[in-house]
């Protein structure tokens, strides 16, 4: 006899099933929790909690959708689920990256949320071992590889070296066209030619326009009141700029 709707819940309970989240959530608390760990012991903007919370997350939604799916069957939803997370911490990444006196600070931060999201999702759809690797990698990434970016950091650089600097918007994807002729506009109109433009996808549903401007030709107060002008477009979701060695 079958049960009532309301008490369908009970006709869709299996210990298998919940021992097996539990596995997979405990995972992703541990890993993401080593991860956010590294990131706390810096102070850095989103530590311990965040990324525990990030991988978490990742881990339940993945989780859920495959046992949906062993419940109704339908579409791989495990998959789509995945490719949604991608995007969302993709937004929430752009949360944590800021501009302070022309750098850019957060991209760091953010990628390591990309991971720990990653890791999640792994330990979600009951990738163990690779869920663990993963998280390896990114801890190696953060912590193996700084001593290497900071002796780089240390050196002199030439005085030959240009300056190059960059503007980047983010747009969403069906406005790319009218943001980027506003963005070109802008350029024009400010006297600041730019040596090239790039357009790259941007999660699911933006992309990413980047101008190269000549390095002769910036000025860090004109930049700021250029970027405040673009980022009233109601096209444009967000702007910035940054300096990086020209290559």
């Amino acid at each position: 006899m079958p049960l009532p709707d309301h008490l369908a819940a009970f006709a869709s309970f299996d210990a298998t099933s919940l021992l097996d989240s539990l596995i997979s959530l405990t995972l992703a608390f541990v890993l993401g929790g080593l991860i956010g760990l590294e990131r706390q012991y810096r102070q850095r903007t989103a530590g311990l909690r965040t990324n525990v919370l990030v991988a978490l997350g990742a881990a339940m939604f993945v989780d859920i959708a495959v046992r949906m799916h062993e419940l109704h069957g339908g579409s791989p939803g495990a998959l789509q689920v995945v490719a949604y997370v991608v995007s969302g911490v993709g937004f929430l990444g752009a949360g944590v990256i800021m501009r302070e006196e022309g750098n850019v600070r957060g991209l760091n931060t953010a990628a390591t949320l990309w991971g720990s999201a990653a890791v999640g999702a792994a330990a979600g759809a009951d990738l163990l071992a690779e869920a663990i690797l993963g998280a390896l990698f990114v801890l190696a990434a953060n912590t193996l590889l700084r001593p290497v970016v900071n002796r780089m950091n240390r050196r002199p650089i030439d005085e030959a070296t240009e300056i190059a600097y960059t503007i980047t918007a983010i747009v969403p994807r069906e406005q790319q066209q009218e943001a980027l002729e506003a963005f070109e506009n802008a350029l024009e109109t400010a006297n600041y030619p730019a040596q090239e433009i790039d357009i790259e996808l941007f999660g699911q549903e933006d992309v990413e326009i980047s101008a190269l401007l000549l390095a002769t030709s910036a000025d860090p107060d004109e930049l700021d009141l250029l970027t405040e002008r673009l980022r009233n477009q109601d096209s444009i979701r967000e702007v910035f700029w940054s300096t990086g060695a020209a290559e």
